[in-house]
């Protein structure tokens, strides 16, 4: 039932659509003083009729038509309550809600609220339009930005190449990094927008793989970390681009926390890529929070570089791609990283 504290519903016990005597309790709660006043009126006439002895019979069959009306009365009120109860409950579960296909009020209060609600709801479009233009400047700003921001790095990228010493592979090196947080900012942005540009194919798991190992070979070979790649013929129904971010995101970590051993490479049944390190390992009690944003645990507050946002790009993208991502892992024994490739049935392009 509806338990109201200084003017406000409790809305954790408000009841739901499906539940029919709730709503009945509900109703008779709503119509107490209708229900009190026939109880009191219904003493009078019993009381009335005994101190003047009058026969019942000369009334019963008044009594019984007024009871009968009543009732219809009663039911065909009951009848409106539900359907617009219902009707409300519906909207509830919608992603919007339009004003147009609310229920026709039903008196003076009614009215005054559902003027409100009208109020409300123009606001809240008013404030929606502006954020959804602030945020397409925004996302408009990123991306020229990434675009500007790559041409320098181009350029350091050949100037770095003309020399090949143990500082100009460092800095190449930081150059990539810095290319990483790069995307990782567009994707973020991209991530939140209203439209997406999926392109969902088959593609060859292997080609993925191989593209985003070559994009990390220059690391593999300065921490002097061995690679133990698998190969497979496995074909997956994805979208390039973002699967592709994901691999090397979780490449990025495997290196990252890695000092020294190997990265293993290799696929399962029946579409799992797995992806495993000999590194520090991750904390037990941090485990359950990896893809939380911004949580770095006890290896990121130690390392001091780690933004808490990586593990959390990749599960949002694995979602929406409708993959799936475990990570097992021991302090001092490495971290193994499952990325389950099995998707929905898609129409292939």
């Amino acid at each position: 039932m509806w338990n109201r504290k200084k003017g406000e519903e409790n809305r954790g016990e408000r009841p739901l659509g499906g539940d029919k005597i709730k709503l009945f309790l509900c109703y008779l709660l709503q119509h107490k003083k209708t229900v009190l006043f026939l109880a009191i009126m219904t003493v009078i006439f019993k009381v009335y009729f005994e101190i003047y002895q009058l026969p019942w019979q000369s009334v019963a069959y008044a009594l019984c038509l007024g009871g009968f009306i009543g009732i219809v009365f009663f039911l065909r009120d009951y009848s409106h309550f539900y359907k617009k109860h219902m009707r409300l409950y519906q909207l509830e579960k919608e992603i919007t809600v339009s004003m147009e296909y609310l229920p026709k009020y039903k008196g003076v209060l009614e009215e005054d609220y559902q003027k409100l609600l009208e109020i409300l709801w123009k606001e809240k479009k008013k404030k929606t339009g502006e954020m959804t233009a602030k945020y397409k400047n925004l996302l408009e700003y990123y991306t020229m930005w990434v675009h500007q921001i790559k041409t320098p790095i181009s350029a350091m990228h050949l100037l770095l190449q003309e020399q090949d010493t143990d500082q100009s592979r460092e800095l190449r090196e930081e150059l990539h990094r810095i290319e990483e947080y790069v995307e990782m900012v567009l994707c973020y942005l991209r991530l939140n927008a209203d439209t997406t540009d999926y392109v969902f194919k088959e593609y060859g798991l292997d080609s993925l793989v191989k593209q985003e190992v070559r994009k990390y070979a220059a690391s593999f070979i300065r921490k002097k970390i061995s690679l133990d790649y698998k190969e497979s013929d496995c074909l997956v129904l994805t979208d390039e681009k973002w699967l592709s971010f994901v691999i090397g995101q979780i490449l990025s970590n495997a290196l990252k926390y890695t000092r020294k051993g190997t990265v293993a490479i290799w696929t399962e049944e029946p579409k799992i890529l797995c992806i495993q390190d000999n590194g520090i390992g991750i904390a037990p009690e941090d485990l359950p929070r990896i893809f939380e944003k911004g949580f770095t645990g006890y290896n990121g507050r130690n390392d001091k570089k780690s933004t808490g946002i990586g593990l959390f790009l990749c599960k949002r993208i694995l979602d929406r791609l409708g993959h799936g991502i475990t990570i097992e892992s021991r302090p001092g024994h490495g971290t193994l990283v499952k990325i389950d490739l099995e998707t929905i049935r898609l129409e292939v392009e």
